[in-house]
């Protein structure tokens, strides 16, 4: 399957498309890292490894942005767990709109509602969607959920009823500190919550090493970002 999906992945890369653009007005992107502003938010970035959908690492380096506002909130959600003995675990915050399409088209197309057509964008690509769990603050481990991160079965909508009792009330538990903060979780996928403002933020398309955390984003044409991508 994966040496399949790699062929796949491989044939296309050299036929890139461009964002979708749009007419905005936007907001001036301003991407910040995590864990700059609190270090007890942990990363998994299974992205830049080979353990993901597309078997090889897309990002060449384990990072995690959002937009200031959505970063804020998630972290007011993170705090707020604490007291039930959890933190928040991030798998994946912006992503370069490359890698939606990366994702698109080693996707089977019976598998596509869990993969963001490019030809729309990705409110990942506008950094204001996050990936993610929880980790125990006793043990330090991910907790165990309905289903596996990036698991495309009935398993990984947010309204599953199977599965344990203990794993729904943590995946339950979750999804209502994010909600309390302004996000919402997509609808088959639990771990998945978007920002509430993220259509006032444009389709990106830049490299993590590019990101600027110093100042604001500069303006560019629609505000789309072209870059070689990770």
């Amino acid at each position: 399957m994966r040496t399949a999906l790699a062929a796949i992945l491989l044939s296309a890369l050299p036929f890139q498309e461009a964002p979708p653009r749009e007419p905005g007005p936007f907001r001036a992107p301003d991407l910040v890292e995590l864990v700059t502003i609190d270090p007890s938010i942990r990363l998994d970035v299974r992205y830049a490894t080979p353990n993901n959908l597309a078997g090889r690492a897309v990002y060449t380096q384990a990072r995690a942005f959002l937009q200031r506002p959505a970063a804020e909130a998630l972290v007011r959600a993170h705090r707020a767990l604490r007291s039930r003995g959890y933190g928040i675990l991030v798998f994946d915050g912006y992503r370069p709109w490359r890698v939606t399409k990366l994702f698109w088209d080693v996707t089977p197309p019976e598998k596509r509602e869990f993969v963001a057509d490019p030809a729309k964008g990705s409110k990942h690509n506008r950094g204001c969607a996050v990936d993610l769990s929880m980790y125990d603050l006793a043990t330090g481990r991910e907790v165990e959920m309905p289903s596996a991160y990036d698991e495309m079965s009935e398993r990984a909508y947010p309204d599953y009823t199977g599965g344990t009792a203990a794993a729904r009330e943590r995946r339950d538990l979750l999804r209502a500190a994010m909600e309390k903060e302004g996000f919402t979780v997509e609808p088959n996928e639990w771990w998945h919550f978007n920002y509430r403002d993220w259509a006032a933020y444009p389709i990106l398309d830049i490299p993590f090493s590019e990101i600027n955390q110093r100042q604001p984003l500069k303006d560019q044409t629609n505000f789309v970002f072209l870059r070689n991508q990770q």
